[in-house]
């Protein structure tokens, strides 16, 4: 039986927003808002929070376990060695990545995008943010462990290794990659849901209150209700978002 384990990247030391993922809102933080619907996923056997070893981040692991969810602790820049030994440690054969940075995912998006990796054994890594079609705070990678551990021997480059899962997406020619296109309904690269600055979190913290902190809201419900108020789109609308330079949008497979 292959283990299939969620691994959530975070840090207090994040560049524009510093502390965003213990951002509290109605008393829990946004990584908390985050955990309430990984954890809800079926698809998954096990989360893991991996942030580094720096003591600003003693404050995750303290809400981790006071949760009662893994934490593991390693590099603060080698992001692809973290999240590689967070998986190792938690014994698994599939690593999920989830970013800590969504903490709206559709957990419907997890199982769908787990299911299509073990329906199609052929890939290395199934992944929804090759070509961005959904919105962005919703995105998902799923990938072999074992293919994490050759990119990460691979790889010397700390500028590379710094953003987790990219030499992966990069090298197409060693990995087979296939990216999963957001249904028309759903195909909104034109929203976000994700927290990168201040405007970000006033978007989440009206979502949140206007679905009262339900964990399974789907993604439609979400972008039904940004569209019958453009003002909270129009809040976020002008932010550079610096994901966009990683992404491989031209070798993405349909």
């Amino acid at each position: 039986m292959m283990r299939t384990v969620a691994v959530i990247p975070v840090r207090m030391g994040s560049e524009r927003l510093p502390g965003k993922v213990m951002a509290s809102i109605e008393g829990q933080p946004l990584l908390g808002h985050l955990l309430d619907r990984v954890q809800r996923c079926t698809a998954l056997d096990d989360v893991v929070v991996a942030t580094s070893t720096n003591s600003e981040n003693d404050c995750i692991e303290t809400y981790c376990n006071q949760q009662q969810i893994s934490v593991f602790r390693g590099d603060e820049e080698d992001v692809l060695d973290r999240l590689l030994q967070a998986l190792l440690w938690c014994g698994a054969d599939t690593g999920v990545l989830i970013f800590g940075d969504g903490p709206l995912i559709d957990r419907q998006i997890i199982s769908k995008a787990v299911s299509f990796f073990y329906a199609n054994p052929g890939y290395d890594l199934v992944s929804n943010d090759l070509l961005t079609t959904w919105p962005p705070g919703m995105e998902v990678e799923v990938f072999k462990v074992e293919v994490l551990a050759d990119a990460a021997g691979r790889c010397q480059d700390p500028q590379i290794r710094e953003h987790g899962t990219l030499f992966i997406r990069q090298h197409t020619e060693i990995y087979r990659l296939y990216n999963l296109v957001a249904p028309e309904e759903l195909n909104r690269p034109d929203l976000s849901f994700e927290v990168d600055v201040a405007e970000d979190v006033q978007v989440i913290e009206a979502l949140l209150k206007r679905f009262q902190y339900e964990p399974d809201v789907p993604l439609n419900e979400l972008i039904h209700y940004m569209d019958k108020h453009p003002h909270l789109s129009a809040l976020t609308s002008k932010v550079e978002r610096r994901w966009k330079r990683h992404r491989q949008t031209n070798e993405a497979q349909q």
